[in-house]
């Protein structure tokens, strides 16, 4: 006779910004006991984006105060925008003090999860065992699996070549030729930083993006004692600049003309840093600001100035062995020889890896329920999956401000959602299809015209048919308010008698 797998009552899947945020909110509404709830981390510690993106520039491009949990601000930031080093450092101390890693499995990868209706519960393996859990939460975010590009002889290149996520600190970039694929925000982080090293840097762009001067500084001791000795001043600061990012709104969702003021500012950093009319017109973009994720730097374009960068906007055709191949308009081909490709090809954010791994009673894959429209009710929970929520789930992301906003907010929905089923003696929730299928109908709705969908590029936030599933589609405060309560009426509930006395006998 086997051992049964540990039984916990929440699984939550990672341990970022969501997952221990996820966690924190559970131990404060009561779930203490370490057979409460498990966080299941294929990693050697917490950290999740901020963990793994130790890329050389690694910073947040949303300022400090405000990208953090509200239960936990952050007195001792050192810069208005702050570095990797001291968010992985945040979350860090953010689980300590909350006695978060005794909940924690590191090295668990979850290979697979599959609801047990007979059980009811999720039955989770991983590449360290099985556990099982009533309610199954994701926190595996849409930043945490590296897309790779699909291109040519990608297979065939012999010398080194890594993703920005998964940066290779011990391969020293002095004297290399190096080629940078993608111009997203990590790269107009990193370029600058390894431009002085490399012999020869060769930056392949496909489309040119907003780049607008960032308004980064140290934050003065007289500040830091104010936010330390006197809490509310850091809470004020916070709050000023939540409603500020809260204005881009208005230029993204509700009037776009009034974006040409943006892009004024994007052309005038280009003509500050950029004297070259060639390379000025190779990185100046023909879209709408905030089409694609605009992006804020200070280095980048005179990082480009420099005479060992060379920017190549013809399409890449061919890797081999030592070089990348590109073909211009008339179909020349050129081969630009390089002993170092760096990959900026950014993350699988329409198609995330766990929903491959996420499967309901039919052992359908959630990846398989979904096709290529993925939704989900106020994005945390999907129908035909019972017992289950996702966190930075569809249409949550954010193109103006803290992602760490919305997070928190679906937290609470979440928890809120677990208290009532505890109140009313009920242990099994599913969200109705016809309450999803509204929901996303309110969003497509909200969409329309804003110029996530209007502004004339090709961005990861869409998918193959062009709808937009990432982005939330106006003001964060609105999302707030819908996920403030839990709204019983739109899901089936039950209590499953028979599955809770098996467990109980077992």
């Amino acid at each position: 006779m086997t051992d049964a797998p540990p039984h916990f009552r929440v699984a939550i899947i990672g341990s970022g910004f969501a997952g221990l945020g996820m966690a924190v909110r559970l131990k404060q509404a009561g779930l203490r006991d370490p057979r409460d709830f498990v966080i299941l981390e294929r990693a050697d510690d917490v950290g999740g984006t901020w963990r793994d993106n130790s890329y050389p520039g690694a910073a947040c491009d949303v300022p400090s105060h405000l990208y953090s949990f509200s239960f936990a601000l952050n007195p001792t930031w050192s810069r208005t925008f702050s570095p990797q080093p001291e968010i992985f450092a945040y979350i860090k101390r953010v689980a300590g003090e909350y006695g978060i890693p005794k909940h924690v499995r590191y090295g668990h990868d979850v290979l697979s999860a599959h609801w047990e209706p007979a059980e009811n519960r999720w039955r989770i393996e991983t590449s360290r065992g099985t556990v099982t859990a009533q309610f199954l939460v994701s926190g595996a975010g849409p930043l945490a699996d590296p897309a790779l590009p699909d291109i040519k002889g990608i297979d065939t290149f012999e010398g080194r070549m890594f993703h920005s996520a998964q940066w290779d600190h011990g391969h020293d970039l002095t004297g290399r030729r190096v080629a940078v694929i993608g111009t997203g925000a990590s790269a107009i982080q990193f370029v600058p930083q390894i431009q002085p090293k490399a012999g020869r840097l060769t930056l392949f762009q496909r489309t040119a993006p907003w780049v607008m001067f960032r308004h980064d500084r140290d934050i003065t001791k007289a500040e830091g004692w104010l936010y330390r000795n006197i809490p509310i001043t850091q809470q004020i600061a916070r709050k000023s600049i939540y409603w500020g990012r809260e204005s881009y709104i208005l230029g993204f969702a509700k009037n776009p003309k009034l974006l040409s003021i943006v892009e004024r500012l994007g052309r005038a950093n280009i003509a500050r840093s950029i004297k070259d009319p060639e390379l000025r017109a190779k990185v100046t973009p023909d879209f709408r600001a905030g089409c694609k994720r605009v992006l804020m730097s200070n280095d980048y374009y005179p990082a480009l100035a420099q005479p060992n960068v060379d920017v190549v906007t013809d399409g890449i055709v061919e890797i081999r062995a030592n070089s990348v191949v590109t073909r211009d308009a008339s179909g020349r081909e050129t081969e630009h020889e390089v002993d170092t490709i760096i990959l900026g090809t950014g993350f699988h954010v329409t198609d995330p890896p766990v929903a491959h791994r996420v499967f309901n009673s039919q052992g359908r894959s959630l990846a398989d329920h979904w096709g290529t429209d993925v939704q989900a009710f106020r994005g945390t929970t999907i129908a035909g999956f019972p017992n289950a929520f996702i966190l930075a789930g569809p249409n949550t992301g954010l193109g103006h401000t803290s992602q760490v906003f919305m997070i928190e907010a679906q937290i609470r929905y979440t928890v809120e959602a677990l208290k009532y089923l505890c109140r009313q003696g009920l242990d099994r929730l599913e969200v109705r299809p016809q309450a999803q299928h509204s929901y996303n109908e309110m969003v497509a709705r909200s969409m329309e015209g804003t110029v996530w969908v209007t502004g004339g590029c090709d961005s990861w936030y869409l998918n193959e048919e062009g709808r937009n599933t990432t982005l939330w589609p106006t003001f964060t405060w609105n999302f707030a308010l819908r996920t403030r309560w839990f709204d019983p009426h739109n899901y089936d509930l039950r209590v499953d008698r028979g599955a809770r006395r098996a467990r109980a006998a077992a």
